[in-house]
């Protein structure tokens, strides 16, 4: 997921401005021989105060509105609508889970056919989107305010999350057309207008225009996150972000085919790093796994008292913080990943929704499992004078020494870096929706300049706050959408799952000839 802070990861956000940006939000008034005139200094700092005093104000209303929304409300949207989803659908992330397996990660070294985008290319593209350093950092502040319960949470939430994905790449295949250079387009934004001719056109619009906007702070932040991992080295922030950008720019410039090409590659190294990684922490520890999981599951239902740097967590706070983490992680609901599904050659829209499932399997319940497995074997959340998001360099740490810290400093960036490529590409198909094509190349440029700008000013809190409730009116947009046009998806799956001959019948042929020439053999 992403990387953003929101009430539901932070209780409060501490408000100031250093030295430079006080500098740059109230210039200097000098006087022709360079020196400040008489009085200036005085207005100077009247206009700092009231400036201060405004953006205080600001960010106090806007972190109440974004806790109500972010809160409770928000959870429960997401939670329900999954949910409802889940038994329109039939469960089908039960049925049908060794299925969709065998159609996404079975067919991940499938021959590319020249001139067409592969499935599982397509599904890179979004799992890089989804994947990010929340993957890392996240879980562990679950555990830290959670407990060990909120892991089995984070499950939960992954399970409703499968269906809630599949279900959007399913309406954004059905949906989808192409541009005016023949590619594939389509998700959230496109699907939208299928609920009616004008309030579609509201609601695609409005979620194209409010993603759009929202992913210049998003990547913006996440541009900061990716160079401070360069720090480990002494490398200057600043230029370290000049170099992201660039890198960025000249990847988005490409397209999709050079997005996909891309994260073809970021994607398994990435994730098999850190998972390897992650694995040898595990093995370590291997004997204490059986406590593990009976901590997890029995705290999920009892809460943890307090032991160590650990201060306890109620039933309650192992539900808010594993439903918060099990949520966002892979962005299942928000809808932020489609476009990049929708680029794929395939011959029917539920096929492609199979990796959709296995995209928040692989986010969720693979890769931050092995997160909070290697926190809570380490035996690091338990240890004074650790803050959350410490937790997993300490983890990797206790286990590589000073190593851990380059380590998690590299797989970071990665994470972080394939979430901005893809992101910048999602929100230049917004741009195109709402502008035409030309128009969405102007954003080759617009989100590598603000990752310049907030590597060069990073205390940019403020903005990232104001800007989160343009999140949370995705989210709704979306949501909505996905109750009224469940009826298509459950249309599309009688359809795919019962035409003679076709489709998963083919399948399911196919393979029960397999195995009998294989018996004859």
């Amino acid at each position: 997921m992403r990387l953003r802070v929101n009430p539901m990861q932070l209780t409060a956000i501490p408000m100031h401005l250093d030295a430079a940006q006080l500098q740059f939000a109230a210039p200097r008034l000098q006087s022709r021989r360079g020196r400040i005139r008489k009085g200036e200094r005085a207005k100077c700092a009247r206009r700092n105060r009231m400036y201060l005093s405004f953006i205080e104000t600001v960010a106090s209303v806007n972190d109440q509105l974004n806790a109500l929304v972010w809160g409770l409300p928000m959870l429960l949207l997401l939670v329900g609508t999954g949910l409802y989803l889940s038994a329109r659908a039939g469960f089908l992330q039960f049925r049908h889970f060794g299925y969709a397996m065998s159609q996404t990660f079975g067919k991940m070294f499938a021959k590319k056919e020249e001139g067409k985008v592969r499935p599982i290319s397509a599904a890179f593209a979004a799992l890089a989107c989804a994947v990010g350093a929340s993957n890392i950092v996240g879980v562990p502040v679950a555990i830290a305010l959670g407990g060990p319960g909120a892991v089995f949470w984070i499950w939960i939430l992954a399970i409703l999350g499968m269906c809630t994905k599949y279900c959007e790449v399913a309406l954004g295949i059905k949906y989808r057309r192409k541009n005016d250079v023949g590619e594939w387009v389509g998700g959230p934004a496109y699907y939208l207008r299928g609920l009616g001719k004008k309030i579609g056109v509201v609601f695609g619009v409005g979620y194209a225009f409010f993603f759009m906007i929202e992913l210049v702070p998003s990547l913006a932040s996440q541009g900061v996150s990716a160079a401070e991992q360069f720090n480990v080295f002494g490398a200057n922030q600043t230029v370290t972000g000049i170099i992201i950008a660039v890198l960025v720019g000249v990847i988005l410039a490409g397209g999709f085919k050079r997005v996909s090409s891309v994260t073809d590659i970021l994607v398994p190294v990435m994730a098999c790093l850190y998972v390897l990684g992650a694995l040898v922490i595990i093995f370590a520890h291997v004997g204490e796994l059986p406590a593990i999981f009976g901590m997890i599951f029995q705290d999920a239902f009892t809460g943890r008292a307090a032991v160590g740097g650990f201060a306890g967590a109620t039933v309650m706070a192992a539900i808010r913080w594993g439903a918060a983490r099990g949520v966002y992680s892979n962005e299942a609901g928000v809808g932020s990943t489609i476009a990049g599904h929708c680029t794929a050659d395939t011959d029917h829209p539920i096929r492609q929704a199979q990796f959709g499932i296995f995209e928040v399997f692989m986010d969720t319940i693979v890769i931050c499992t092995i997160t909070a497995l290697a926190v809570l074997a380490s035996g690091v959340w338990t240890q004074e004078g650790l803050s959350s998001g410490q937790l997993a360099l300490a983890a990797f740490q206790s286990v590589f020494g000073n190593f851990g810290a380059i380590f998690i400093a590299v797989t970071v960036f990665l994470f972080v870096f394939s979430t901005i490529i893809s992101a910048g590409f999602f929100g230049q198909i917004q741009a195109e929706i709402l502008f035409g094509r030309k128009f969405s190349k102007v954003w080759v440029f617009i989100y590598p300049l603000f990752i310049c700008i907030a590597c060069a000013f990073s205390n940019v809190t403020t903005m990232y706050m104001i800007l989160d409730g343009f999140l949370a009116v995705v989210v709704i947009l979306n949501m909505i959408g996905l109750v009224f046009m469940c009826r298509q998806v459950k249309d599309l799956q009688t359809e795919y799952y019962n035409t003679p001959g076709m489709y998963y019948l083919a399948d399911k042929a196919a393979k029960e000839a397999k195995k009998a020439k294989k018996a004859a053999k």
